[in-house]
């Protein structure tokens, strides 16, 4: 079985606030309150483990609140290799009203040099030739743009699959170097971002990524937000799109979806049966709070009820 290892170098608690409506300048009266492990990556391994493959969290938790990352990692059965340093971890705040959901972003602990060597150490440790390493999120002030790209140097140097879902200059510096990715999850706005051009009719957002495969990454998936996602790889690009759903919260959709790549690739299921999965995990954590999957016949009854449809490539 193909081994999962996530990194998370800025993780958060999500702390989600629930208002009958979200007004600039007014006091508010909070319907509900909750708190979440939060980070790209964390949000990936807990989506993986509700599906039930074995996975690894490695990333820096401040010691100041680590608990509720500890009290995740144990109800699940996640493998835990974060770094505790100094400090607490940052909490980010979700506003949620029948509008959407504002999104309040604080800024993460400060990585010095000694810290980053011991989660590089750690990573390596973890990852070899049946491993697939998901590389997720903001890199922390102490953390250069090129990390991502040198990490994916060195963990398919060991023979590890990356997964790079990441944005702005981490991005773009890890789809510029030499050593690529094998496989990368940008939204609409990143790609448009990479690509130096607005993407807004669909046929665009495909030819992007096809330039990206081009460029030498085997399978680039575009999330779209309600318009589903593009799935392409060499000489096939599909789109896939979730039926309608009730949303009781939007916090780690993107990360679910993510984790449905994941299980799929660590599947070997073809790309459609892939993007199917990807649709449906993303679609069952919207009817849940927090990064979160209902259990694995519902996710399996929504993967049945994707439409995929194949475009031009």
């Amino acid at each position: 079985m193909t081994r999962v290892v996530t990194l998370t170098l800025n993780p958060a608690i999500d702390r989600t606030v629930t208002l009958d409506r979200l007004a600039p300048g007014e006091v508010h009266r909070a319907r509900a309150l909750r708190d979440d492990a939060g980070g790209k990556g964390i949000n990936v391994a807990s989506c993986l483990a509700d599906w039930g493959l074995p996975v690894t969290v490695t990333g820096v938790l401040g010691a100041g609140n680590a608990a509720v990352f500890e009290t995740l990692f144990s109800a699940k059965g996640i493998d835990d290799r974060c770094v505790g340093v100094p400090g607490e971890t940052r909490t980010n705040l979700k506003l949620v009203d029948p509008a959407g959901t504002t999104d309040v972003n604080l800024p993460g602990l400060t990585l010095d040099p000694a810290t980053l060597r011991a989660v590089r150490a750690v990573l390596a440790e973890a990852a070899g030739p049946d491993t697939l390493a998901v590389l997720a999120g903001s890199l922390p002030a102490g953390a250069e743009s090129g990390l991502y790209g040198d990490l994916t140097a060195e963990l398919k140097a060991r023979g590890t699959r990356v997964l790079l879902d990441a944005s702005g200059p981490p991005l773009a510096a890890a789809l510029a170097a030499d050593i690529l990715p094998d496989a990368v999850k940008p939204n609409r706005h990143e790609l448009e971002e990479w690509a130096g051009r607005p993407l807004p009719a669909l046929a665009d957002v495909v030819a992007a990524a096809q330039d990206l495969v081009r460029r030498g990454i085997p399978l680039v998936v575009v999330s779209l937000g309600a318009e589903g996602a593009v799935f392409v790889q060499a000489g096939e690009a599909l789109h896939a799109l979730a039926p309608p759903t009730e949303v009781a919260s939007t916090v780690g959709a993107g990360d679910a979806l993510v984790a449905g790549l994941v299980a799929g690739l660590c599947a070997g299921s073809s790309l459609a049966d892939t993007a199917r999965l990807a649709l449906a995990f993303a679609a069952g954590k919207l009817a849940r709070a927090g990064a979160n999957l209902p259990e694995r016949q519902a996710v399996e009854a929504i993967a049945r009820g994707i439409e995929v449809r194949a475009l031009p490539a």
